[in-house]
């Protein structure tokens, strides 16, 4: 089976977790694979978590410009 070409958020994929070893074997003293797994995993859920506040506060704003459009619009004032 042929090999499909790399597109780019495959190659910023890839280039995401070279970083990611690259700094928790120089700078957080990963030793052992159980080190390295356990810290990458953790990384992984907080940017799992940051992108979910983000979408949660995305939501919020939309949310309240929506009420406010529906109030402007009852009221006359648009």
């Amino acid at each position: 089976m042929p090999v499909a070409p790399y597109d780019s958020a495959t190659y910023m994929f890839e280039q995401a977790f070279r970083n990611i070893d690259d700094v928790l074997r120089k700078e957080a003293g990963c030793t052992t694979e159980l080190d390295y797994t356990e810290q990458s995993s953790w990384l992984l859920f907080l940017k799992y978590l940051a992108g979910l506040e983000e979408d949660k506060a995305t939501e919020a704003a939309l949310e309240a410009l929506k009420k406010s459009l529906l109030h402007q619009a009852f009221t006359g004032e648009l």
